[in-house]
């Protein structure tokens, strides 16, 4: 799924063919970012010594903060990155449980 060429804008994508070939390159990227991501919330998970600190309500009110800042700058609609974000947290939080449960 991989590809590294320039993505056509979305003005200039020409047919659905040409503009489904740039979402794909995206949802790659996405995905290789998100996997990153992950890579943190399992590091998080080893350096916590307290299973009770894996939720912390306000940090996620402070991530979903900081999201919909960064949105509303790049011209992301409010609505998908909140609800995007937010079943990411809780997501990254579950994995991050069985990451922490999963520790010798």
């Amino acid at each position: 799924m991989q590809n590294d060429a320039p993505l056509t804008a979305p003005e200039d994508c020409a047919d659905m063919a040409q503009l489904r070939v740039a979402i794909d390159a995206l949802d790659a990227e996405l995905v290789r970012l998100l996997a990153r991501r992950q890579a943190y919330i399992e590091r998080a998970a080893v350096l916590k010594k307290d299973r009770a600190t894996i939720r912390d309500e306000a940090r996620i009110e402070e991530v979903v903060e900081k999201v919909l800042a960064e949105a509303k700058s790049a011209g992301l609609s409010a609505a998908i990155a909140e609800s995007v974000w937010r079943v990411l947290i809780e997501r990254s939080i579950a994995h991050e449980f069985a990451a922490f449960d999963a520790k010798p």
